[in-house]
């Protein structure tokens, strides 16, 4: 925050692992793999969504910056309020749209562990007992982004202890591991018969205090310098169907776009990438379609501190054909669409007048200086 700046085959076996901890989810059904080591596009299933012939409709969720430590101002404030329910910090509106979609991204912005020491000389250092995972289950997160510079807030044992977590849990992590090859692996996801995959990496950190992982030392994906990650993108358009890159990056409270946002966007697409959605301003900032492609650069905070900014949940709405066993898609398929709201008084609320949705959709078109149209139903289209 103050500072502007895995895989091993991580099997997210959802239903049994939720079992196990209690934590199973119910209405979402996906396959579930991750690049092993050794970079084979191997697969391992979950649980089978159908895939049968015909036309299909998938949903890709995604969620800004959220942090569950039990030193900063949201748990803090549940914590005087007496409740464990999410809901009491996130309007269940939102968290009931989370569920309801195919697959939930959350970017995971603090350390799950119960040991370790804060970072010497970092500003904002953010833990959550390991037991905080269950609001991630609340929210119906399937996957989370672990690329980001609070991931090593308290070192390297509870930087592992947030690997342990999240895999105990059977949430699918994707941007950092116990080594390169973990922390540089696409994670591919399967529902509807379409494989997705996700890549991420950060640039977010001035002053690095947030490791590059290593082939023997854990740590993140990063992408100060974009060759590795493009190589990952080219890696995760050669097996997946769909391909989403999450960069940790830009100037934070601030909606002035860096040129590296700019001109990384374009060359992630250019390498395969079908969407860009971007973190770490902590605010929202605009958003682009390149060669027909969606670029959201930042989804600001989701439920982070206490301070008054406009936020939203984004869905991709991908449609086609199922044949064979074979989706078959296009860009004209997908749909962005967002879902409002605001933060404050540490309480993310859904934007229900028409006013309110409108005063934010005008926003987000004129911080995106006019280049995208946003429809009353959210829809997102180019200028």
């Amino acid at each position: 925050m103050g500072e502007s700046r895995f895989a091993v085959i991580v099997l997210a076996v959802a239903v049994v692992l939720g079992l196990a901890f209690g934590f199973a989810q119910i209405g979402k059904s996906s396959e579930v793999s991750q690049a092993s080591t050794d970079r084979a596009p191997e697969e391992r299933s979950a649980t089978q969504q159908d895939a049968s012939d015909g036309p299909f409709e998938l949903s890709l969720g995604f969620a800004g910056d959220l942090c569950l430590a039990d030193n900063y101002i949201p748990l803090q404030h549940l914590k005087e309020l007496g409740s464990t329910d999410i809901t009491d910090g996130i309007d269940r509106r939102f968290v009931d749209k989370m569920n309801e979609v195919d697959l939930m991204w959350i970017n995971n912005e603090f350390v799950f562990s119960d040991r370790g020491e804060a970072l010497e000389g970092k500003m904002w250092t953010f833990r959550g007992a390991t037991k905080n995972v269950s609001y991630l289950h609340d929210l119906g997160a399937d996957i989370v982004g672990l690329a980001n510079n609070h991931v090593f807030d308290y070192g390297e044992d509870s930087f592992l202890d947030t690997l342990d977590t999240l895999s105990n849990a059977g949430i699918v992590t994707v941007g950092a591991g116990r080594n390169f090859a973990e922390a540089s692996a696409p994670v591919y996801l399967e529902s509807h018969g379409v494989k997705i995959a996700y890549v991420a990496a950060s640039c977010a950190e001035y002053e690095v205090f947030t490791p590059e992982a290593t082939e023997t030392t854990p740590g993140i994906m990063w992408c100060y310098d974009d060759d590795k990650f493009l190589e990952e993108i080219r890696e995760a358009a050669a097996h997946a169907d769909y391909v989403i890159a999450l960069p940790h990056w830009g100037t934070e409270h601030s909606t002035v776009l860096e040129e590296k946002q700019i001109s990384s966007a374009h060359a992630y697409i250019d390498a395969g990438a079908d969407a860009v959605i971007g973190t770490h301003p902590h605010i929202l900032q605009g958003i682009e379609f390149y060669n027909g492609k969606p670029i959201m650069y930042s989804l600001g905070n989701f439920w982070f501190d206490d301070y008054d900014i406009d936020t939203l949940v984004a869905e991709l709405r991908i449609t086609g054909e199922q044949e064979g066993g074979k989706a078959t898609m296009n860009a004209e398929n997908v749909e962005l669409v967002l879902y409002p709201g605001t933060q404050s008084n540490v309480f993310t609320s859904w934007a229900s007048t028409p006013d309110e949705r409108n005063r934010i959709f005008r926003y987000l078109e004129e911080i995106s200086d006019d280049q995208v149209r946003i429809s009353d139903d959210g829809v997102v289209r180019a200028a």
